[in-house]
């Protein structure tokens, strides 16, 4: 054998070696992060929901009410139509 054909031996060698590291590697982040990410979202949501409680309090009226239940009437062409009242059959 060549010391040109060793040469090449070697390095596909040192190369499935590094693309399994790589590999392993990548299923242990991947592994890890996702254990990790149902209780990072969690968090980030009660921590969300507590800022949004602190921030509005006071300051956003309750949304029981309708706050538009007696809105005066701006609307002109509700005045402006003579025929809102008539309704007709097309197919009499």
């Amino acid at each position: 054998m060549s010391q040109y054909a060793h040469m090449q031996k070697k390095i596909w060698i040192i190369a499935v070696v590094v693309v399994i590291a790589a590999a392993l590697v990548g299923y242990y982040y991947w592994k890890g992060d996702r254990a990790a990410a149902p209780k990072e979202a969690e968090e980030v949501a009660k921590s969300a929901d507590v800022l949004t409680e602190s921030s509005i309090q006071g300051t956003v009226p309750s949304l029981s009410a309708n706050p538009l239940e007696n809105k005066p009437q701006v609307n002109p062409a509700e005045k402006a139509n003579p025929f809102s009242s008539v309704k007709t059959n097309p197919f009499e």
